[in-house]
């Protein structure tokens, strides 16, 4: 069953099995975290929903 593209998420990471290979995420939400104490630039953030995939998860 192919998944469903959100276009409400866009996602430019085609390693992770959670994005639908057209630019979108297939979830219905995603968890936004920080790896630091006090995040100041955009590199301090993270998707926490990221899901490394085989390659053709989403094919």
């Amino acid at each position: 069953m192919e998944k469903k593209a959100n276009h409400c998420i866009a996602c430019s990471v085609e390693q992770c099995a959670n994005n639908s290979k057209n630019g979108y995420c297939v979830l219905d939400q995603i968890q936004v975290g920080t790896h630091e104490t006090n995040p100041t630039v955009v590199q301090c953030t993270d998707c926490e929903s990221f899901v490394l995939g085989t390659g053709d998860c989403c094919h």
